[in-house]
């Protein structure tokens, strides 16, 4: 199957499937995130707050972390990393949550379900431009991305270390694994399972290491497949590694906050309902 990327002009301007995409993920994000702040009675608009942090500092620490692995300027449309993303996000709604004082864990624990979904929704972003897909292979449902980022011909393939069938002409455009769709159903599942324990009885943020360990496996799962140069620690990747680190820290969460502790969330400061005047 070939598969070519969605773009298109609007009113000069150029649209992609990954830009479109992008502002469905957060506006997904957000409502599941408004949905359970009304049925807490907490101000549904701290979702808004939470969406404004999350875009500046996730934009912002996907393209530095994409500099700092491959340089190139800084502002550009082109390149952003997932996890540089995720910590930039993080740090940002961690900042934020702080100036409306509103409880850290709570806040961890409102997005959990959000960012699997988000998460998700964003692939397939990159499966509309074609990019993050895996290693050639002859599954049925093999892909060939002839305008990928980049291309996934042979010889684009072969400069990343992947072994390449001997007497493939250079130009030929392989099928690779859709491993953005990989992700895109592992992560709806991560987002279906966090959604059911919302309501658990363990102690708050205990959903936020749940999410945690969830994605970090899935990721390093996911990239066992995936067309990579980034090898770090002899055959694992960055993100593997990045990925065992969060499932170290998820699982210390999920131990930490395993029964109740009497921490509650009042409906104050940044979470106190409005009412009309």
């Amino acid at each position: 199957m070939t598969i070519y990327p969605l773009t298109f002009s609007l009113f000069g301007l150029e649209v992609t499937g990954f830009g479109i995409m992008m502002m469905l993920a957060f506006l997904a994000a957000g409502w599941v995130m408004q949905l359970e702040l009304q049925r807490r009675r907490l101000n549904p608009e701290f979702s808004a707050d939470i969406v404004v942090a999350a875009v500046v500092g996730g934009i912002l620490g996907a393209r530095l972390w994409y500099v700092a692995l491959h340089g190139g300027p800084l502002i550009s449309r082109a390149g952003l990393v997932w996890y540089g993303g995720f910590l930039g996000g993080v740090a940002a709604v961690i900042a934020m949550s702080w100036w409306k004082r509103v409880p850290i864990r709570f806040t961890f624990e409102l997005t959990a379900p959000a960012l699997a979904l988000g998460h998700g929704l964003g692939r397939v972003g990159c499966f509309l431009v074609q990019d993050d897909y895996g290693v050639p292979t002859t599954l049925p449902w093999g892909m060939r991305f002839p305008q990928g980022q980049p291309p996934t011909t042979a010889a684009a393939l072969a400069r990343w270390g992947i072994d390449i069938p001997p007497g493939t002409p250079p130009e030929t455009v392989l099928a690779v694994h859709p491993t953005q769709l990989y992700e895109v159903a592992a992560l709806l599942f991560v987002f279906w399972l966090l959604w059911r324990q919302r309501r658990h009885g363990h102690a708050v943020g205990w959903l936020f290491g749940g999410y945690l360990v969830a994605v970090g496996v899935e990721r390093f799962l996911v990239e066992v497949l995936r067309a990579k140069d980034d090898r770090l620690l002899g055959a694992l990747t960055l993100a593997q590694v990045t990925s065992l680190v969060l499932v170290v820290a998820g699982s210390g969460i999920l131990v930490r906050l395993r029964r109740p502790d009497g921490f509650t969330v009042e409906p104050k400061d940044g979470l106190a309902p409005r009412t009309a005047t």
